[in-house]
């Protein structure tokens, strides 16, 4: 998938990647409501991610099920690298600095930093 997924389209993804296969009617009742899409806005944009090769359909009768191409965990990766090289240069040490700094890393988030560094360096 070489194109990037949108906010609008990610939050479709969110609900393939929960559940599939899914008809577009199942998709537009799991987006959440909040959002105020109706049917025709979903399939509009699973017609998107269908041209981003990033879900496929399939027949079935008069509807099609769609499934996502892209797995969670490797989209998740490609956005946060994405993001890395972006706004640190690639480095992951200006990103953990710069919330440090803000005062948005919680104990817990601390902890389990240093349990994963203690894991990585054995």
């Amino acid at each position: 998938m070489a194109d990037r997924i949108s906010d609008a389209e990610h939050a479709v993804m969110e609900v393939l990647w929960d559940d599939a296969p899914l008809t577009a009617q199942d998709v537009a009742e799991r987006v959440d409501p909040g959002r105020g899409w109706s049917a025709n806005t979903v399939k509009t944009l699973l017609g998107r991610l269908l041209a981003k090769n990033a879900i496929s359909h399939e027949a079935d009768g008069r509807r099609y099920l769609y499934r996502p191409l892209v797995a969670r965990d490797d989209y998740v990766s490609g956005e946060s690298r994405r993001l890395i090289n972006r706004l640190f240069g690639g480095r992951l040490t200006p990103l953990v600095a710069h919330l440090a700094e803000r005062d948005e890393l919680t104990a817990q988030d601390i902890a389990e930093i240093e349990a994963l560094l203690k894991d990585l360096k054995q």
